[in-house]
């Protein structure tokens, strides 16, 4: 259940009076040209000051079909795209995997905020937070937009912050025991993209492996039985279970 603006006021009472409070709201609606009622833009103040940990919630936690609040660090960006609308306007579309100490998901940036990658005020290893984000299945699992009524801060100054643990992006070593056959798919933005899934055993446990685009090729070198090791993964988080993915980053190799 959403705050009211009088409720988020009790936690920047020491910083605002009432009033200057009052006039911050009335200045980013006029800029927001109404887009936001005063309740959100109260939030979003709050927010910026750093008064908002509550709400934030873990990669490992989230749910398709929601809207989260998410603080992460950004481990990989993939490549922008560009696309047509159906009123024929141009749009930009830009995918990152952004992690916490739990997991990591995709973050998906729409249009203007592809900018800030562009401009590199977003880059590997950039902490950023993710306001009223909404979250779906895509293609690689969940993922996390930032549409038109989320609010994207980068390197934030919560407190929360300070104890942010970037996800460990280990290796994996084992033999290859399995490897099914290649799919191709097309991607949201119309391109091919292709998927294999592999397994590993290391030891007596078995790891299933998602392997995407280019990685596929190369794992077809491999012979099953062949001991391997697979450095840069990334752990996932898709329904509440981990998974673990190799792309382009990745590198596998004979152990």
């Amino acid at each position: 259940m959403h705050k009211t603006k009088d409720e988020l006021y009790g936690l920047i009472k020491d910083l605002k009076t009432k009033k200057e409070f009052e006039e911050e709201i009335k200045k980013h609606f006029r800029e927001f040209d109404g887009l936001f009622d005063e309740d959100t833009i109260a939030l979003f103040i709050v927010d910026e000051l750093g008064r908002n940990k509550q709400v934030i919630s873990k990669i490992s936690d989230l749910k398709p079909d929601s809207d989260y609040t998410v603080v992460g660090e950004i481990t990989n960006i993939y490549d922008p795209k560009s696309f047509k609308r159906k009123n024929g306007t141009s749009g930009r579309v830009l995918n990152l995997d952004i992690s916490d100490d739990t997991g990591t998901c995709h973050l998906v940036l729409w249009n203007k905020d592809v900018e800030q990658v562009k401009n590199k005020d977003i880059m590997k290893g950039t902490i950023v937070k993710i306001i009223n984000g909404y979250t779906k299945n895509g293609y690689s699992g969940l993922e996390i937009n930032l549409g038109r009524w989320g609010l994207l801060e980068v390197e934030p100054s919560d407190e929360i912050i300070k104890n942010l643990q970037s996800v460990n992006l280990d290796e994996i070593k084992g033999k290859l025991i399995y490897r099914e056959s290649s799919r191709a798919f097309f991607k949201n933005n119309g391109e091919f993209g292709f998927i294999t899934t592999i397994k590993i055993k290391e030891k007596n446990e078995e790891k299933q492996i998602k392997v995407w685009d280019a990685k596929v090729k190369e794992i077809q070198k491999f012979k099953i039985g062949e001991q391997l090791i697979i450095k840069n993964i990334t752990i996932k988080q898709n329904n509440g279970l981990e998974e673990i993915h190799v792309n382009d980053d990745s590198t596998i190799q004979r152990s």
